[in-house]
């Protein structure tokens, strides 16, 4: 999906400001200007397009939610919006800690397929000038806003993405304290959903789980931690995702023990058979290059591609046990 498929079809917004008391609920959708689109398109992109959305089912039996989504039509918009609003607005006037926010409610459409977005716009601190007339002209300020909303570069903290064909979640949270104990309550306690994780938190998990197989079984072995960010790199290259079997057969093949050892790990998660496809080209940055830092404070970065073609580098054991590196064929240098 492109941003510029998404289709704004209607989106109203409700003010659920929990120091206030009440929600104040709007009656009318939102005029559909150019701005307003073109910011709510960021936002449903930047959701759907995102390395930490989590894909997520209702609890149909027990979910407010979804039973109020499951026969959506759009001119019920208004109705059905307000009490989504005030059923978010009773869990967060509960828990303090939940920050006031405004709630966008947004169809849209995607290849004729509709969706419902629930944004939740949590309040920003900023500051805008004021100008006042005066007996000696104008005077001009510096006012605080404390409810100013995210804009299209920024990233929603809580938002949801519903498919309103198979009922499917695309969801973006972040915990906060409920009755004493951090929750996902978004998704717990406001959508009553089932989640996975994301493609983010698996490929942590991955890289987790390789740092401690290698630092248990090759301590601090430095040819040993470069060829193992080279086969996560290539991986991730030649197929576009991560399939943890064939990584762990690339990284422990002729060591079954250690193999094992690995996949018990990632089997507490229950992702041995899963294929990680992140999305983002910044979930998999880290891999595109060896960051190397000497004991004398030198630092040195390789693109995996130089590294892997073994032509312009080379790494040399010398007799005292240091390590030398032998960078070849420079036609040209530059400094930043």
């Amino acid at each position: 999906m492109e941003r510029d498929d998404i289709i704004i079809r209607s989106a109203i917004m409700h003010i659920l400001d929990s120091t206030v008391g009440v929600p104040v609920l709007s009656e009318s959708l939102l005029e559909l200007g150019p701005d307003l689109n073109d910011l709510l398109r960021a936002h449903i992109y930047k959701i759907a397009s995102s390395d930490d959305v989590k894909k997520c089912q209702f609890q149909q039996e027990v979910s407010t939610v979804y039973q109020l989504v499951q026969n959506f039509k759009e001119d019920q918009m208004i109705e059905i919006s307000q009490q989504i609003a005030s059923h978010l607005y009773t869990i967060m006037n509960a828990n303090i800690e939940i920050p006031p926010a405004d709630l966008l409610v947004v169809s849209y459409q995607v290849e004729g397929e509709l969706s419902l977005a629930l944004l939740k716009m949590n309040y920003k601190t900023s500051y805008v000038h004021y100008t006042e007339s005066a007996e000696v002209g104008n005077c001009n300020d510096i006012i605080k806003q404390k409810a100013t909303l995210p804009g299209e570069s920024s990233r929603l903290a809580e938002a949801a993405l519903i498919n309103l064909s198979d009922y499917s979640i695309l969801l973006v949270e972040k915990k906060y304290d409920v009755n004493g104990l951090k929750t996902n309550y978004f998704s717990q306690i406001f959508l009553e959903c089932k989640t996975t994780l994301s493609s983010k938190a698996k490929l942590g998990i991955i890289t987790k789980a390789v740092d401690q197989i290698n630092r248990k079984y090759f301590k601090e072995d430095f040819d040993r931690k470069m060829e193992t960010k080279s086969i996560l790199h290539n991986e991730y290259a030649e197929q576009g995702s991560i399939q943890v079997e064939n990584l762990c057969q690339k990284l422990y093949q002729d060591q079954p023990e250690i193999k094992e050892e690995f996949i018990e790990k990632l089997d507490k998660y229950n992702i041995v058979n899963e294929e990680v496809a992140p999305q983002n080209p910044t979930t998999t940055k880290k891999f595109g290059k060896q960051f190397l830092t000497t004991d004398s404070g030198i630092e040195i970065n390789i693109p995996m591609d130089q590294y892997n073609a073994k032509e312009n580098i080379e790494f040399l054991t010398n007799p005292d046990g240091s390590i030398s590196i032998v960078i070849k064929n420079i036609h040209n240098i530059q400094s930043k």
